[in-house]
């Protein structure tokens, strides 16, 4: 029986986190604001003489005035600039472009639905969670695709609807951090620790495969325990579900013929980019190799992004080929642009956090506020663990209120990657730490900017079902995700394990 939505303690507390996020300004408008209080408290900070002596050079670093002479020229100068030099922007372009082409040709909506359909019926929830995860790679579809289809596949196999959704979207939401393939989301955030990261080190670099090992392990993790929650706690509570017209079940239709051989030939084609790779990573002297024959700071960790673009992009066009939905070029070329449409948003954004960075950067505000921050964390004494953890429940709180994963860590990472450096402590590890508090509760935060589109979901099976329905089902996954992640992310740090090629848990300057 479905769960009836209840005014509850804990629904009337959200709704108030609710109102209280709605009332925040545009992303964009808050970047903006920001930018404006970094000129102010950068004129407060030069009348106040701040200063500090950089831990690595020695020199003394004072607050820079952007409200002065020097500093207006700056900004007239460097708008531009600001803008088109942002790390993330071009790398999330690129990466759009390759993915718009799969994401268009069908290529992507097609390989979800035969995990899904092939799978045991006793890993169905297993495969559901584990293809939400997978689907994070190829921007929302995962939302607007796997979620309502799992509702249709559980139906058919007599299960009810909400239990296989709930699922789906601990995948897709919950599991946000993990994959065993880089997407959007890995070059976006990865620029962002860079240009953070170079606040401190100016010559540091924050490749999009910095959390990589971790999350190829984050992923079955997710998997499993998602699997686990589902069975245990979240299905008990529905039951079965009767259908009460079959028609659609009939909706959830077998792959056709043309689109298996569009299918097999894509995967030539990523067979053939492999083989490839292998060839130029493998022996010493391979040409995707550095100068010095080895893969750190190689062409082949740098160049993620362009093959990330070279692969999917041909990947598509075979795919959109073989099944007739890309008849010429211009269908093509209409899936590229598409894929930017959806950015139209982002790069509006991305105008007022670059100009934010950049402001929080000349002005010396960055590193004297890193410095003072890290005096006072040391002076606290607080091991990597309590930190760490602490860190964890910070961006999980904060991710309840303001719901873009990227606009978050623009204003974050510019803060606590400079102390966690100066703590001795890598952008890579301050990255994956934030990137658990964000997924942990983006299956409970009404701020997550599909949270209508699931309610709207779980209305069709159940007419009663709100805000309290979700939070509530999805509760146990965020908890149980919260408590996995911290103690995997501690064996990590205790094991000293690289978080991904060429991505260190410790920072020691040695990029100086």
């Amino acid at each position: 029986m479905p769960i009836k939505s209840k005014k509850s303690l804990m629904q009337r507390f959200l709704n108030i986190i609710e109102r209280g996020g709605n009332a925040l300004p545009h992303p964009a408008t808050l970047f903006l604001l920001l930018a404006v209080l970094t000129l102010i408290i950068s004129f407060i900070g030069h009348l106040l003489n701040w200063q500090i002596l950089h831990p690595a050079t020695g020199e003394i670093i004072q607050a820079k005035n952007l409200l002065s002479a020097d500093g207006l020229h700056f900004i007239l100068e460097n708008t531009v600039r600001n803008f088109t030099d942002f790390a993330p922007l071009g790398i999330v372009l690129v990466a759009m472009l390759g993915i718009g082409i799969a994401e268009s040709s069908g290529l992507i909506a097609v390989a979800i639905r035969l995990l899904v359909l092939k799978a045991p019926r006793k890993l169905l929830t297993f495969v559901v969670v584990f293809a939400g995860i997978m689907s994070n790679m190829a921007s929302d579809i995962g939302y607007v695709l796997l979620i309502p289809m799992a509702g249709i596949i559980f139906i058919a196999v007599g299960r009810h609807p909400i239990v296989g959704m709930a699922a789906a979207f601990a995948g897709v939401s919950g599991g946000f951090s993990a994959n065993l393939f880089l997407g959007t989301i890995d070059p976006l955030l990865a620029g962002l620790s860079q240009e953070a990261a170079q606040i401190v080190d100016p010559n540091y670099t924050v490749n999009p495969t910095a959390n990589y090992y971790f999350m190829i392990v984050s992923t079955f993790m997710i998997s499993i325990i998602g699997t686990w929650i589902t069975e245990k706690i979240i299905a008990p509570r529905f039951g079965n579900y009767k259908v009460p017209d079959g028609d659609e079940i009939r909706s959830l239709d077998r792959l056709t013929k043309i689109e298996k051989k569009g299918l097999r030939n894509a995967s030539f084609v990523f067979l053939g980019f492999l083989i490839l790779l292998l060839i130029g990573s493998i022996p010493g002297n391979g040409i995707l190799r550095n100068a010095q024959g080895s893969l750190l700071h190689s062409p082949l960790l740098k160049g993620v992004v362009t093959l990330l673009f070279l692969i999917a992009g041909t990947m598509g066009v075979v795919y959109g080929l073989t099944v007739g939905r890309f008849k010429n070029d211009a269908d093509i070329m209409k899936g590229m642009a598409d894929s930017m449409k959806t950015l139209a948003t982002y790069l509006v954004l991305v105008f007022f956090a670059a100009q934010f960075v950049a402001y929080f950067k000349v002005s010396n505000l960055g590193i004297v506020l890193a410095v003072n921050g890290a005096e006072a964390l040391q002076e606290a004494n607080l091991n990597i663990y309590v930190l760490m953890i602490l860190f964890i429940l910070f961006a999980a709180t904060i991710n309840m209120l303001m719901g873009s994963a990227s606009a978050k860590w623009a204003i974050l990472a510019p803060v606590f990657i400079p102390i966690f450096m100066l703590m001795g402590y890598s952008p890579e590890l301050s990255q994956a730490v934030f990137r658990i508090g964000d997924s942990v509760t983006n299956i409970i935060s009404p701020m997550m900017s599909f949270f209508a589109l699931i309610i709207a979901f779980f209305q069709k099976y159940d007419k009663n079902a709100g805000i309290g329905t979700i939070i509530s089902t999805m509760i146990p996954y965020s908890i149980i995700f919260f408590i996995a992640w911290t103690l995997l992310l501690i064996a990590w740090i205790y094991f000293n394990i690289p978080l991904g090629p060429d991505s260190p848990l410790f920072y020691d300057g040695a990029h100086i």
